[in-house]
């Protein structure tokens, strides 16, 4: 595994042209890569976090059981730049690998890249100046959206705004339609204080992950002019038709519904929505159920067919 070629060029020479960064003491990013058989995408990750123009940040990498020529890709970076860090683990899924990294991670913030993305070069030094200068828990940018031969900003920041009461937190990235947790940095102190880890095991870890951070967060700062880039691979898990993908998602719509209930969050209403009953016939759904903070939605075949409002939030719907 470890002595394949990687290309058809030489890796080693085009790192010596970057650079060698050494170690940081007290890094004030601390960015968690996890990685599973993403050989083809995984080299300009890195060279994307490498380059960063914030140098104190540290780079930790978990190999999450990879079987393809990852472990090679690996070596010859954390050769040219000590601030890399690699954990091996037997295959146990993104929540897991996230984990593992978070426990090691000692940086003032945590940021979050999958191995088939990558970000603009200057993007945790505006990050976290944006971070230190408003003095808040997360700081957000541009999510751009790549593949299929198109490019979608599925979150495009203009401004720096800073959001510090749940309903704006919530808007300000788009929280209730797009969770994406990459497109962020977090305050290691919050995410410790409040037990904030990502659920092992099972797909679409996302959502409770980050509406538990945007809910203790103290404020949410935009920053503009930089982007993280998302890459839809096509062979992507979340991308497949599983039985369990399906079941995973219903699940954490209704894990995120279930927090914010236990908060009695202040916020508008028929935004969040969970499936809370289901009939199904031969794997097609018949019947559903669904519940909001404060409302309930009744489908046949899919389609809406009658809703009851709370009277009480009707003005927040």
């Amino acid at each position: 595994m470890g002595t394949r070629l990687i290309k058809n060029y030489d890796l080693d020479s085009d790192l010596e042209k970057i650079g060698v960064t050494y170690s940081i003491e007290a890094p004030k990013v601390s960015v968690i890569v996890p990685t599973y058989n993403n050989e083809a995408y995984l080299e300009k990750c890195l060279k994307s976090l490498v380059q960063q123009t914030l140098k104190e940040i540290e780079i930790i990498v978990v190999n999450d059981g990879s079987e393809d020529n990852t472990e090679s890709i690996l070596n010859i970076f954390a050769k040219h730049d000590s601030r890399i860090r690699v954990i091996y683990q037997r295959h146990q899924k993104q929540g897991a690998a996230r984990n593992s990294g978070m426990k090691v991670a000692k940086g003032e913030y945590i940021g979050f890249v999958d191995s088939d993305d990558w970000v603009d070069l200057n993007y945790y030094e505006k990050l976290y100046k944006a971070a230190k200068k408003h003095n808040v828990d997360i700081a957000l940018a541009t999510n751009v959206r790549i593949g299929n031969g198109r490019t979608k900003k599925r979150l495009e920041i203009t401004a720096e705004v800073v959001a510090n009461t749940l309903q704006s937190k919530i808007d300000i990235g788009n929280q209730a339609k797009n969770p994406c947790p990459t497109n962020k940095i977090y305050r290691r102190s919050m995410l410790e204080k409040n037990n904030i880890v990502w659920l092992e095991g099972c797909y679409c870890e996302d959502k409770l992950f980050t509406i538990q951070a945007v809910y203790y967060a103290n404020a949410i700062v935009s920053v503009p002019d930089i982007n993280y880039y998302y890459y839809r691979n096509p062979n992507s898990t979340v991308n497949s038709r599983s039985r369990k993908l399906t079941n995973d998602k219903k699940r954490a719509k209704l894990d995120v519904l279930n927090f914010l209930k236990e908060k009695n969050a202040n916020i508008r209403d028929c935004e969040f929505w969970a499936i809370t009953d289901e009939i199904k016939l031969l794997g097609i759904s018949i019947f559903q159920r669904e519940e909001s903070l404060n409302s309930y939605r009744y489908k046949l075949f899919g389609l809406e067919v009658f809703r009851i409002i709370n009277k009480a939030i009707k003005d927040k719907v």
